[in-house]
Parts: structure tokens; sequence; C-alpha cells
């Protein structure tokens, strides 16, 4: 144990998060992303919620101020516009927790996937709420 980390950041994920450049991006999936066969690492944090998971790494991790859009959710299949209450989590702790509060943007499904398959890893929780998924873009501490 360490202090002042939350215990939900595993050896594995701390070494990832601290691994990571600039630019690099990391995703918190729920439990029926498909982690394991879409590319990257998969970490497993079967235990955790995504809202939780999330606010760990943003405790230790910074989000990119240089883009538009350093957090990303995948979009309503059959309704773009909804606001899942995964999503809206999401921006709550955002709004509390990040070091640049940010308004999350969204990606049609496939497109979240394809960005996904190039993120530095995947952070497989086992939120079973549906559309739990987030991409973070890694900033910089100057």
């Amino acid at each position: 144990m360490l202090r002042n980390i939350n215990p939900l950041l595993s050896p594995e994920l701390l070494y990832a998060l601290r691994a990571m450049g600039h630019g690099d991006e990391i995703v918190v999936a729920d439990a029926n992303f498909p982690g394991t066969s879409i590319g990257p690492d998969c970490i497993r944090s079967d235990g955790s919620s995504a809202s939780e998971m999330l606010q760990a790494v943003l405790s230790v991790m910074p989000l990119d101020t240089f883009v538009p859009d350093p957090a990303l959710t995948m979009k309503v299949v059959s309704d773009p516009d909804a606001v899942p209450d995964a999503v809206a989590d999401f921006q709550r702790i955002i709004d509390a927790t990040a070091d640049n509060p940010v308004r999350i943007q969204g990606l049609e499904r496939f497109g979240f996937y394809d960005r996904a398959s190039k993120a530095f890893a995947i952070v497989q929780t086992g939120e079973r709420r549906l559309y739990g998924n987030i991409i973070l873009k890694k900033g910089v501490i100057g």
C-alpha cells in the first residue's frame, strides 16, 4: 500500500499511467466492453465500477489541455443526444476531480471502438450500467 494513492490503482495500472506520455489515451470500460479483444493491453478491475475507476485515475493523471476533447464517451446507438446515467456520473466526477474539468464529448459507437483500439491501455471494470465507457487523453504536469 502507498499513502495518498487510491487502492483501486493496482501496480499494473499505476505502471501504465506512469508509462503513458502526453497525448496517450486510456479507456475506462464497463463489463460489456470488448476490452481483451480490441487491441491494447487490458487491465482487469472487475471489482470496481467505472465511476470509481475514473475518480481513481483522475486523482493521479492530468487531462490534456491542448485538445478540445480529452474525455470521450460512446453515444447511445438509437438516441445520440441521450445522456446515460453513467455518463452523467462521469461528468460530475470530472467536474469535481479533474485538474482540467471539461465537458465530455461523444463518439459514435464504432468511432469509439476505433479510438479505443489505439489507446495505451484499457481498464476493464465490473461496471454494469450501459455506456459506462470513457476515453481519457493524458495531459502534462507543468
